[in-house]
């Protein structure tokens, strides 16, 4: 199995409910990836008094990849895509892989591409025999 990717969503002013709902469309489009798996990313327990939404981080997904870096290039393209049609409103995806973080929101095309290469190229498989 391929290593675990985490993805915590947020939008500018979004309450629980509309977070959740952001991450369920992007679980949907994750899914018609090549990934090994995509699910909702486990959850602490919720404060006293607070209202909770069943044992997940509201805005959390883990991201099982496969064993290739298109794997990889594939959902940080993907997120890209989804960040892009947020209609002006300031969303923000961090991705967790392999004690790195990288945060994608508001930075231009260019500067988001750069970072998006840089990450990717960490995390490529070395050493494949088969040449991937």
């Amino acid at each position: 199995m391929g290593e675990e990717m985490r993805l915590h969503i947020a939008e500018d002013g979004a309450d629980p409910e509309r977070v959740a709902a952001l991450t369920g469309y992007l679980r949907d489009e994750l899914r018609q990836l090549d990934v090994a798996e995509v699910r909702a990313l486990p959850g602490s327990e919720p404060p006293p008094g607070s209202r909770a939404f069943d044992a997940v981080a509201v805005g959390g997904l883990l991201v099982t990849l496969g064993r290739s870096a298109e794997g990889l290039r594939s959902v940080v393209g993907a997120i890209r895509a989804w960040l892009s049609r947020g209609d002006g409103v300031r969303r923000t995806v961090r991705l967790e892989l392999g004690g790195d973080v990288l945060e994608l929101s508001e930075a231009s095309a260019a500067d988001q591409q750069r970072l998006i290469e840089l990450f990717v190229r960490r995390h490529e498989p070395t050493g494949d025999s088969d040449g991937r």
